[in-house]
């Protein structure tokens, strides 16, 4: 088995993104704001949801295992790089970049599926509103929600699995700023074209099947919100799906197409910038989406701000 073959003294070299002139060095700068920001903008939004009785919804739970994933997401690469760029030194071990492939592919993968069942979520609590309490009942949502963590590690384990069942020889160089495995398939030294067709046709279940019920789910609630007679309960219903519809938007796009071109039609600077897009712009995104469009988080956050300050 060519794992076995697997030379894991000898690491990996991840070629980054910066380099050491000042424009990158800003940009390096930035990248880190936008880390410490996306951390605690995640983090605040779990605290809220949990904290605030009012947010104990299935939508809010939905939410803020969203900001879950985004938290760890980030978390995955966004450290490795910086200690890279900071101590000069570009390499990582196989066990590290194995680790990364797994939480990085599951996390994406998980994503994949919440987006879903959030659409299915909206398209329950508008177009049938009075048996809402039952189909999205807290066990149904909790049962939804660890399929959609299940599905998203299984493909992690098989993708990492797979991607070093390959040899590789000769040059280690990653050109990405973490270990991502078409970046690997790249350098392998075995034909993996038959990985990359299996590949392919996984990514139609994990992000076509995901989005055909996001876009059936909000065809249905599009169609009910235009009928509602009430002004007040179109703007809410809009601006509710408008904000998810938004980083299905973003997520989605960037995810067909990352994953599904084939590895001779990559760009190493395409992927970096699309890596960088929904690894780290992503993460941080969410939570402003969600928190700026949204009078509950938003009243939620002042509540926690007011109990603060009379506690001085």
């Amino acid at each position: 088995m060519a794992w076995g073959n697997q030379t894991f003294t000898s690491d990996f070299i991840l070629l980054g993104i910066f380099n050491h002139s000042p424009t990158h060095i800003f940009l390096f700068s930035l990248v880190l704001v936008i880390f410490i920001v996306a951390f605690m903008g995640n983090t605040a939004m779990i605290l809220l949801i949990y904290l605030d009785p009012q947010l104990h919804t299935p939508m809010y739970f939905l939410l803020s295992q969203l900001s879950l994933m985004d938290l760890m997401l980030i978390t995955t690469t966004v450290p490795k790089m910086a200690f890279n760029y900071l101590s000069g030194s570009k390499s990582i071990s196989v066990a590290g970049c194995a680790t990364q492939i797994f939480f990085y592919t599951s996390l994406l993968g998980c994503e994949c599926f919440l987006l879903a069942v959030m659409a299915y979520d909206r398209y329950i609590a508008i177009c049938h509103p009075l048996r809402y309490p039952n189909l999205m009942s807290p066990k149904i949502c909790g049962l939804m929600t660890a399929s959609s963590w299940i599905l998203g590690s299984t493909d992690g384990v098989i993708d990492a699995v797979a991607t070093f069942s390959f040899s590789y020889c000769g040059s280690r160089e990653i050109a990405q700023f973490f270990c991502d495995f078409p970046s690997l398939l790249i350098i392998s030294c075995n034909d993996t074209s038959t990985f990359e067709e299996v590949l392919f046709y996984c990514c139609i279940i994990m992000i076509i099947f995901p989005v055909a019920v996001i876009i059936a789910s909000y065809a249905r609630v599009i169609l009910a919100v235009i009928r509602m007679a009430s002004g007040e309960g179109r703007r809410k219903a809009f601006a509710t799906c408008s904000s998810h519809l938004m980083v299905v938007g973003m997520y989605y796009g960037a995810a067909l197409f990352m994953y599904m071109r084939p590895t001779s039609d990559r760009s190493p600077n395409q992927d970096k910038t699309v890596s960088v897009f929904y690894t780290i712009l992503t993460p941080i995104l969410n939570p402003l989406i969600y928190s700026l469009r949204n009078k509950e988080v938003a009243r939620a956050f002042m509540k926690v701000l007011g109990k603060g300050k009379s506690g001085q």
